[in-house]
């Protein structure tokens, strides 16, 4: 009995975890996955479990009874499994607002989904205290017992930090793993019902089960998104992934969709957008010719876009993409041509590991893995500029694509400011009617001047690709005036989160911006 007491004490902490990885996958497919979404998911659970604390030692003070807490684990259960099943027409009509950017209902959605989670965490909350007043024999060890108890729950957490993440939700997807998780524990409350006595009470919660396989069979049909175009979608350890298409363009999109990472068209190159200034880069330089650019680094690879583009524009160019999403990079693959760029070699890692452990020079690092809110800190900082410059040839180039609104620079500043303490050329251009800015920083003194005079050389020769002759026009009728001088980002300081946040919310609240956007 005291045994099978701490499996489920075990079987409540992980799955009580488990739920909370899963509710920011859940939420996270439609409002993204930044520390905003992640604070407001972790603060609620940690209320909804502090109101389970509370009531549940009242509750076992009063009804000192093991049938009692299985029954509360079972309904406990039960709750968690229907949630996505009732949160799934919620999210769905979130996802079209937001691609509609009404503000109201999606905070309206948000906040629904989020109370959902109220019944079933602030029931699994209650476990522990009642396990506690259950395994009490003798006052004089409480402590121990009382430790032993949330020991045990800490261990079950640990190992449902990981289950969702890393197995369950990349191989069945959300909704099932809620499912699993479900019945898991509900099969341990019923258990748990028989051995204390109540097999009759147990026969009666077996109904759970039944009715969360209805909801299964009847609800699991159609997709998480039902947006317009869409051709597929899946969820990796790392994103919701979502391939669009119109009029035989398709596009990437990742969690909640506000932004385009890759584009592909079997008829075309030139897509506008980011992409294809990453080509500019070397071009700063004093005059260059195409064979001089020899290998390129992507970090932040997609589906490729600019890797294709690279490949038609540099002659026997090599390119590493790297790229820390697997499932993105099958995508690209299946469906944005990625697998017939012949000269790509693709990189499974995290980007600054990936460089750092690079045995090559380049002549172009190109850094495509910000978005706000989603800017991995660690990419920003003067360590990771350091390391790239040590893997960038005498005359090599770096060339970031980083968003801005229309009345907050701070993020191209911060991030001028902390490349200029290791590159002595910084150049800005604002990509026409979108937010994006990209930076260019050299490893020699270079001037903008330059720019000029290779697009000269290069349109007089008659053999270069129009697609790179575009581009270089576009940046040099869009070049910026200096960054401001601001902050030095580094691995101690690099306060990331709380410029893009601000970002994000001004932009948010700026009606006039929101319209240009719409």
């Amino acid at each position: 009995m005291r045994r099978y007491l701490y499996f489920t004490v075990f079987a409540s902490g992980m799955v009580t975890l488990a739920a909370e990885l899963s509710a920011s996958r859940l939420l996270g497919n439609v409002f993204g996955t930044s520390n905003l979404v992640w604070a407001a998911i972790i603060g609620l659970i940690l209320i909804y479990l502090t109101v389970g604390y509370f009531i549940g030692g009242r509750w076992a003070d009063r009804s000192p009874k093991a049938g009692t807490m299985y029954q509360i684990l079972a309904w406990g259960a039960f709750s968690l499994g229907i949630i996505p099943y009732i949160a799934g027409p919620v999210l769905r009509l979130a996802a079209e607002a937001f691609d509609g950017l009404d503000v109201g209902i999606l905070a309206g959605a948000f906040l629904g989904v989020l109370i959902l989670f109220t019944i079933p965490i602030t029931l699994l909350g209650m476990i522990s205290p009642f396990a506690i007043r259950l395994s009490i024999d003798d006052a004089g060890h409480a402590g121990n017992t009382a430790g032993t108890i949330y020991g045990i729950s800490t261990i079950g957490s640990f190992i449902g930090t990981f289950l969702p993440t890393l197995v369950l939700i990349p191989t069945i997807g959300t909704t099932k793993t809620f499912l699993v998780f479900s019945i898991f524990l509900l099969a341990v409350a019923i258990a748990g019902l028989s051995i204390n006595g109540h097999k009759r009470k147990a026969l009666l919660y077996l109904l759970m089960i039944v009715i969360l396989a209805l909801a299964a069979l009847l609800g699991g049909g159609g997709g998480i998104k039902g947006t317009s175009g869409q051709v597929y979608e899946t969820e990796s350890a790392y994103n919701y992934i979502q391939v669009l298409e119109f009029d035989s363009y398709r596009y990437l999109r990742l969690n909640e969709g506000q932004g385009i990472h890759s584009v592909y068209s079997p008829d075309t190159l030139s897509y506008g957008g980011p992409w294809q200034q990453f080509l500019v880069g070397p071009f700063f330089n004093s005059v260059l010719g195409l064979a001089d650019v020899d290998r390129i680094a992507i970090v932040g690879l997609a589906a490729g876009t600019t890797a294709r583009q690279a490949a038609a524009v540099f002659p026997d160019v090599v390119i590493d993409g790297i790229e820390i999403d697997p499932q993105i990079v099958a995508v690209g693959n299946e469906y944005f041509g990625m697998a017939e760029i012949h000269n790509l070699n693709v990189i499974i890692q995290d980007g600054r590991w990936g460089l750092a452990n690079s045995p090559y020079q380049y002549d172009l690092i190109g850094v495509d893995a910000y978005r706000p809110p989603y800017i991995p800190w660690h990419l920003t900082t003067q360590e990771f500029f350091q390391t790239v410059a040590d893997h960038l040839d005498e005359e090599g180039v770096l060339v970031i694509n980083v968003a801005h609104t229309p009345n907050d620079r701070q993020l191209i500043n911060g991030l001028a400011t902390t490349i200029g303490t290791i590159f002595p050329s910084i150049y800005v251009m604002d990509i026409p009617s979108t937010f994006n800015s990209i930076l260019y920083a050299t490893m020699k003194p270079t001037q903008a001047a330059n720019l000029t005079a290779n697009w000269l050389q290069l349109n007089a020769r008659g053999d270069v690709h129009p697609l790179l002759l575009e581009s270089i026009a576009l940046t040099i009728a869009n070049l910026q005036p200096a960054p401001e001088q601001t902050i030095v980002f580094t691995d101690d300081l690099a306060p990331i989160e709380w410029i893009t946040n601000n970002m994000v919310l001004s932009f948010v609240l700026d009606q006039d911006s929101m319209e240009m956007l719409k």
